[in-house]
């Protein structure tokens, strides 16, 4: 067998099966991700879930202390002080003209009886601030998941242009060869060689495009993956090729009923809104009075007066007890607190217009989302016919141009025709599947194929 002195050596042919085990090794290694996979992950990985989630832990921690301040208070304190010269014994409190040496012990507790209801309110209030900020995760969560939907069915829209755009490079560049086959002949003009390389040329650029648009859709999801966009990975291309199956039969009014009952935008604003209820239960406890149990004990010692009495009989005989209770009885305070429950007030009004307006701007995406969702049809059914029809005009042209019945320039416009048309119908059947799955996400459905 003769071998091509260029590509024909018997090294040429062991480096070729190296480099394709070695790309077929590295394809292999990567990882494929299927669309509930990646859900997944962007739970997992996110930062802004992870925030959110601190966020959460703080006020679960809140909770557990508002609770605690239930419990009365005990704390323990000791002296020691050395005083020199003319002082005051501190257990006869008489002058001495010495050294003394004192120490003195307490242990104290303070029991709320009553304080206006002010820390049970502030309990309730805790509580309804985690379930704020567990909502607050969950929309997160939610967020992320239609973004990770709306990026994983870009990167399988750019598979499916970049593989359409490589089609119809070959396509293009078998007309190139036809073309100058013709030329070599006579039986083609220079414009009609130009015109077929300038196709192959239109053609090159757009499957440069779809390659650079994947590569783009790529880099998104690994970024809301938290991958590193260096370390290449896969998708799984879900079975979506029977569109009639997608439910487009919504009506905007029971969409938005359903969702307002369960999506975390609703909810969130309605517990932040009692939250601020809360606010003003606590901010009138001002207007009531206080009441504390006091109780503890202590002893001292000094060597002074009583310096040869030993330490313990000094802490024996030194040693009292106390009870007592503290009532604090608000009279006058610069109307702070009718200034604290009037403050209150306002933000539970801005509460409730922040509620309104959350339902309102979730009834606006909605009808939106189904009017999309209902044009979206429409236009890919509209693209399928289109293609279709270019399909097979292009396939008559292209019959007719083998046998000279159509000039160059009317094959390549029937050819940039069918292109143009693919690409529309591979853009508006990904833009259907995308809208119906924004329907499931206000419905609270899991986003699956």
């Amino acid at each position: 067998m003769k071998l091509n002195k260029r590509t024909g050596s018997p090294k040429y042919y062991i480096f070729l099966i190296i480099l394709l085990i070695s790309t077929s090794v590295n394809l292999q290694a990567q990882e494929k991700i299927t669309l509930k996979r990646a859900t997944e992950l962007v739970v997992e990985n996110n930062l802004q879930v992870k925030q959110a989630q601190f966020s959460e832990a703080i006020s679960d921690e809140n909770l557990r202390q508002s609770k605690y301040s239930l419990y009365p208070s005990l704390n323990a304190n000791t002296g020691l002080n050395f005083n020199f010269g003319r002082s005051i014994d501190p257990l006869t409190n008489q002058f001495v003209n010495q050294g003394i040496t004192s120490n003195n012990v307490n242990i104290s507790s303070n029991t709320p009886l009553f304080g206006g209801f002010q820390r049970i309110n502030i309990i309730a209030q805790n509580k309804l601030q985690l379930d704020v900020d567990k909502s607050f995760t969950q929309k997160v969560k939610n967020d992320l998941v239609l973004a990770v939907v709306t990026n994983y069915l870009t990167v399988l829209n750019s598979q499916d242009l970049l593989i359409a755009a490589g089609q119809q490079i070959d396509i293009s560049r078998q007309q190139l060869d036809i073309e100058q086959k013709f030329f070599d002949v006579g039986n083609r003009t220079l414009a009609d060689l130009a015109q077929s390389k300038s196709q192959v040329a239109t053609a090159e650029l757009n499957v440069t495009n779809a390659q650079n648009q994947l590569d783009l859709a790529f880099l998104n999801l690994a970024q809301l993956l938290e991958r590193d966009p260096s370390i290449p990975f896969e998708v799984e291309k879900p079975a979506v090729n029977d569109i009639a199956t997608v439910n487009t039969a919504y009506s905007a009014a029971d969409v938005y009923k359903s969702a307002s009952l369960n999506f975390p935008d609703i909810k969130l604003a309605e517990l932040r809104k009692l939250v601020l209820q809360k606010e003003i239960d606590i901010a009138k406890s001002g207007y009531y009075p206080s009441l504390n149990l006091q109780t503890g004990m202590g002893t001292r010692y000094s060597n002074g007066s009583f310096g040869n009495t030993s330490f313990a009989t000094q802490v024996q005989d030194n040693f009292n007890q106390f009870i007592g209770f503290g009532l604090s009885i608000p009279v006058f305070n610069g109307f702070s607190a009718r200034s604290a429950v009037r403050r209150a007030k306002i933000g539970l009004q801005n509460g409730e217009l922040n509620e309104q307006l959350a339902k309102n701007n979730l009834n606006k995406v909605i009808n939106q989302s189904v009017y999309d969702l209902r044009a979206a049809e429409k236009r890919y059914y509209s693209a399928q016919t289109a293609f279709e029809s270019s399909r097979e005009a292009f396939n008559v042209i292209e019959q007719r141009y083998g046998v000279g019945l159509v000039n160059s320039l009317d094959f390549n416009l029937a050819q940039t025709n069918l292109n143009k048309a693919q690409f529309d119908q591979i853009q508006a059947r990904y833009d259907l599947i995308f809208r119906s799955k924004v329907i499931d996400y206000y419905l609270g459905n899991p986003i699956t194929f």
